[in-house]
């Protein structure tokens, strides 16, 4: 009978531990998801702002020759899982861009006016707002990872599995001054 029941607690506590290292995976793949979206809405807006500097360099070419320098310098990370620190450089890099494309139009009234201009901006604000969405989703998903990994019991069973702590992305400090789009 005592064989019967220290079985069964065995038993018991091999599930509860495949649970564990299951939930963990769901969770961890959803960081990694939500962090490629981040990415790939990134990649989005990059595309709109190579329009944006083809466009330009119809008006400026000296401008738009600067402009062009700076997008091509800078390479969307397109790996298969971007860190956050990737994430952020990216996201530095092309609110550099935005702001040089902004000076630009600010000095030709007729490129502003331009119908093609104001939709290619319209569409750049657009994956702005997409990837404002992509990071608060990330935090979330890190948030929730984080809270099983840390929560005993299972905290346990994470380390013994190899699962740790995620980095969250970094909050934007100088979001306040960056012109709007």
């Amino acid at each position: 009978m005592t064989l019967i029941i220290v079985i069964a607690i065995v038993a018991i506590l091999v599930l509860w531990v495949i649970s564990v290292q299951n939930r963990l995976v769901k969770s961890d793949e959803l960081c990694n998801n939500a962090l490629k979206q981040i990415n790939v809405q990134q990649v989005s807006r990059y595309d709109a702002l190579q329009a944006l500097v083809k466009l330009t360099r119809e008006y400026a070419s000296y401008e738009a020759d600067t402009l062009q320098k700076v997008v091509d310098a800078r390479k969307i990370t397109s790996s298969a899982a971007p860190t956050p620190a990737e994430i952020d450089a990216n996201e530095q890099a092309l609110k550099e861009i935005s702001a040089k494309l902004i000076a630009v139009a600010e000095a030709y009234p007729d490129l502003k006016a331009n119908q093609n201009y104001q939709q290619t901006m319209q569409s750049i604000q657009t994956y702005e707002e997409n990837v404002r969405l992509a990071r608060m989703t990330f935090n979330d998903t890190v948030t929730r990872f984080n809270q099983q990994v840390r929560v005993f019991p299972a905290s346990l069973i994470a380390g013994m599995l190899g699962f740790g702590k995620r980095e969250y992305l970094a909050e934007d400090n100088a979001k306040k001054d960056y012109p709007v789009i």
